[in-house]
């Protein structure tokens, strides 16, 4: 009773959006720390020049500005991520490159360009600012409804369990916004796919990603491993950030140039180049 609904309402929106942006944000050095990625700034040889130019045609395709372009230490994988579609970063590993051909890093380049390009990382946080705020008020409104209930003795039921309640709630409505989350990131993967598909080709990229299925794959840090181009399977679809690669390459044979045979070739762009003489080593 004198519950003021919609101030509670824009207290649980001012807590859902608030730690999705602030992470927003923040995207960029974090990434940068949790994965050690080191941004080039001068090229160091052929192939880290052939890298950025790489990122820079592609950036011209999908008409963004220049994200900044970085390497990291680790299993394959690339992600892409920054606050806005002109101040973004992208970073490739150099599991990847020791692994794939020109053509299928380029492809996977075209891939987190796509993100870039359909603005999924404002995109996902605005989600999970609407679920968690969703999240927080459906929590407390339930609460307050059932401790509302009177006992045989007429007096309303409350007090100390309230707190625990109310964590209970977001705990199960929690899961139910994780489900929604997990299936627009899927979607998502789709798309940067196809958009992959159209700054490349089809094939390059369904190339690409039989090249990562024959790797063994390691997870990103968890804040970064929704914008991997990979990530491990989940224990159920519904929870999986990303579609198994199958799944992605039959969507990708469905696009126009898909059902080219992508060439099966090996060695990667360091393959003959010993780790220790790596420049960013």
């Amino acid at each position: 009773e004198g519950i003021d609904y919609q101030s509670m309402l824009a207290f649980c929106a001012l807590w859902g959006f608030g730690g999705s942006v602030i992470s927003l944000l923040m995207s960029k050095s974090v990434a940068k720390m949790s994965v050690g990625a080191q941004v080039i700034r001068t090229p160091a040889g052929k192939t880290e020049a052939w890298l950025v130019e790489t990122v820079r045609e592609l950036a011209e395709k999908a008409d963004v500005a220049m994200p900044e372009v970085a390497i990291y230490k680790g299993s394959p994988n690339a992600f892409a991520t920054g606050a806005f579609k002109n101040d973004a970063l992208v970073a490739v590993s150099t599991g990847l490159l020791q692994s794939m051909t020109p053509p299928q890093v380029r492809a996977v380049l075209a891939h987190e360009m796509s993100h870039i390009k359909n603005g999924d990382m404002v995109t996902m946080t605005l989600l999970q600012g609407v679920l968690n705020t969703f999240v927080f008020f459906l929590a407390r409104v339930l609460t307050i409804f059932l401790n509302n209930q009177r006992d045989e003795d007429g007096r309303r039921r409350g007090g100390v369990g309230s707190y625990f309640m109310v964590r209970i709630f977001e705990m199960g409505f929690g899961i139910l916004a994780s489900i929604v989350a997990c299936a627009f990131s899927r979607h998502r993967e789709y798309r940067a796919d196809a958009g992959a598909a159209e700054l490349t080709d089809a094939a390059d990229m369904i190339s690409a990603l039989k090249a990562l299925g024959q790797g063994e794959i390691k997870p990103l840090p968890s804040e970064m491993r929704v914008f991997g181009v990979v990530d491990l399977p989940s224990f159920a679809e519904l929870f999986a950030t990303h579609p198994s690669l199958d799944d992605r390459i039959k969507a990708l044979g469905r696009t126009k140039g898909g059902m080219k045979k992508a060439a099966r070739k090996t060695g990667g762009l360091f393959a003959s180049i010993d780790d220790d003489s790596m420049p960013w080593h």
